[in-house]
C-alpha cells in the first residue's frame, strides 16, 4: 500500500501541477495572438496586442498607477514590519502574542470584508481614490507577509554581533543601520519584493478603493472583461504573469545566495 502511495504521488502531484499551469499558458499564447479577437489556437503569432498596451496612454496610465501604489505600500510594508519583526524577536513585553495575532489578521480575514471596512472609512474621512492612501492600505495587506518573512530572517540573526557593536560604543540607531541591516538585507529585499507584488496584483481593494484617475492595472483588466473582451486584455494579463514570475525569480535568487552565507 504504501509503495503504491510513493508511486502514484508524483503523478497526483504532477497532474495538478498541470492543471494549475495550463490555463496560464493558455492566456500566454492568446497574448501573441495576431488577430482581432480570441481564439485559440491563433491562427496567427504577432505582438500587436503588446504595442497596443504599451503604445495606449490609458493603459500606461493605469500601469503608473500600480507601479507608484505598489512602490509605496512596498515601502510602508517593509519599514514597518522590520521594527515590527525586530521587536517580536529580541523584546519580550505583554501581549506579544495578541499584537502578533492582530498584525496577521488580514490573512485571516477574507479580503472583501476587510475591503469594505477600507471602503467605509476611506469614504468618512474623503480619502477615495488618494494614490497615497491606496498605498497605505494595499501596505496593510502586504504587512503580515513581510513580517512573517523577516521574523525568520531576524531570528538568525546573532544578537551577539549586536551586542559586541553596543559595547565598542555604537548607537543604537547605527548599530541597526550597520550590523542588523546589512545581515538581514537577503530577507529584508525578499520581503520588499513580496510587498511589491501583493500590492501590484491586488484587485478587491483596488476596486473599492480607486477611481478613474488611479485605476489599477487589474482593475482595468476587470473593467474590461465586463464591457469588452479583446486580445489586449491577454496581452495585459501576460505582463503581470510576467512581472509575477520576474519577482519569484530573483526571490529564489535571494534565497539560493543567503543559504551559503548562513553556512
Amino acid at each position: 500500500m504504501e509503495r503504491a502511495t510513493e508511486r502514484l504521488l508524483p503523478i497526483f502531484v504532477t497532474l495538478v501541477c498541470l492543471t494549475l499551469i495550463v490555463p496560464i499558458a493558455i492566456v500566454i499564447v492568446l497574448a501573441f495572438s495576431g488577430q482581432g479577437f480570441l481564439k485559440f489556437p491563433p491562427d496567427s503569432l504577432s505582438l500587436r496586442w503588446f504595442a497596443t498596451f504599451f503604445g495606449d496612454a490609458r493603459w500606461q496610465a493605469t500601469l503608473r498607477s500600480s507601479v507608484i501604489i505598489a512602490a509605496i505600500a512596498c515601502a510602508i510594508a517593509t519599514s514597518l514590519g522590520f521594527f515590527a519583526a525586530y521587536a517580536f524577536v529580541r523584546r519580550d513585553f505583554r501581549g506579544k502574542r495578541f499584537v502578533l495575532s492582530l498584525m496577521l489578521l488580514p490573512i485571516i480575514v477574507p479580503t472583501v470584508i476587510t475591503a469594505i471596512a477600507m471602503y467605509f472609512l476611506s469614504a468618512r474621512l474623503g480619502l477615495v481614490g488618494n494614490m497615497l492612501w491606496i498605498g497605505c492600505c494595499h501596505a496593510a495587506l502586504a504587512l503580515p507577509v513581510v513580517l512573517l518573512i523577516l521574523l525568520s530572517t531576524l531570528q538568525g540573526v546573532d544578537v551577539n554581533m549586536e551586542r559586541a557593536a553596543l559595547s565598542l560604543g555604537s548607537s543604537w540607531p547605527r548599530m541597526m543601520w550597520r550590523v542588523v541591516v546589512p545581515l538581514a538585507a537577503p530577507g529584508i529585499i525578499s520581503s520588499a519584493l513580496f510587498a511589491f507584488l501583493a500590492s501590484f496584483d491586488e484587485l478587491i481593494v483596488a476596486l473599492f478603493l480607486t477611481n478613474a484617475a488611479t485605476q489599477t492595472l487589474p482593475v482595468r483588466i476587470w473593467n474590461s472583461l465586463h464591457l469588452e473582451i479583446e486580445p489586449i486584455i491577454a496581452a495585459v494579463s501576460a505582463f503581470l504573469i510576467g512581472v509575477t514570475a520576474v519577482i519569484l525569480l530573483l526571490d529564489s535568487i535571494l534565497r539560493g545566495r543567503r543559504r551559503p552565507a548562513r553556512a
